[in-house]
């Protein structure tokens, strides 16, 4: 069993994401050891980048707040290389293909495999051209994880068996950001994905609240939260880390309840 499949143990998994870099990477760092210690189970440390296509305006905000900071892919490398051995849930990386492949995408994933990131998502990299990302995730153990969305249908079934670590399920068409109702039928695709895998099944896109939270995990093994955290960070900029302490253990209840 990987690191990753044992976020979602004998528990409803509250995963975590945040942009590296967002105000700094000094405010990272203490904000990785916050979201664990206040009921985080596995942490998304997304890459900045210039176009993230599956972002909403928070999330775009923070990438250009990371990137005008100085954050750079080699400098989020060196802070998980030294941060790494204290941090004991997973950690995976969510980035877009440009990134990948401009650093390199042997030497990103022999990267990741040295600093400890357990698995990979990579939005605009569809299952039909998973092949690009692949060998090299199987090549270093890193879990490369896929995403369904609403609109996926027939393809839940193969998505769903080929993904590794969780299936993402995306909860709303569109980009990420906060939203006050989720319409879509999530327990449909998660009885899909279920029919040919064992994998856990995380919703993410919109979730805010607890009460939204406690009502997904009823049909998902685990929530992803991004936009809402990411608010709250550039809200307070380097002040955040109570704040977001504050909130995370909110979530973290209602999903662990």
């Amino acid at each position: 069993m990987t690191k990753i499949k044992e976020a979602f143990e004998n528990k409803k998994a509250f995963i975590g994401y945040l942009t590296a870099g967002d105000p700094d990477l000094e405010t990272t760092e203490k904000l990785i050891f916050t979201m664990e210690q206040n009921g985080v189970d596995l942490i998304e440390i997304g890459i900045p980048f210039s176009d993230p296509v599956a972002e909403g305006p928070v999330i775009q905000d923070a990438d250009l707040r990371a990137l005008q900071s100085g954050t750079t892919t080699e400098k989020i490398f060196e802070m998980l290389e030294r941060i790494r051995p204290a941090v004991h849930v997973p950690l995976v990386f969510l980035t877009y293909c440009n990134a990948v492949f401009g650093y390199g995408t042997d030497r990103f994933l022999a990267r990741c495999q040295s600093v400890g990131i357990d698995g990979l998502i990579v939005p605009d990299v569809p299952y039909e051209e998973r092949e690009e990302l692949a060998p090299f995730c199987d090549q270093y153990g890193v879990d490369l994880i896929a995403l369904v969305a609403p609109t996926s249908e027939e393809r839940v079934y193969k998505i769903a068996k080929a993904s590794q670590g969780f299936l993402y399920v995306v909860s709303s068409l569109g980009v990420t950001g906060v939203r006050e109702s989720i319409q879509t039928n999530i327990e449909s695709i998660v009885k899909a994905a279920k029919t040919v895998s064992d994998i856990p099944c995380a919703v993410g896109f919109g979730i805010s609240t607890p009460e939204q939270a406690k009502h997904f995990c009823q049909y998902a093994d685990g929530i992803i939260i991004g936009s809402a955290i990411v608010r709250l960070i550039g809200q307070y900029g380097r002040e955040c880390i109570e704040p977001v302490a504050q909130y995370v253990r909110t979530i973290a209840e209602a999903c662990h309840s």
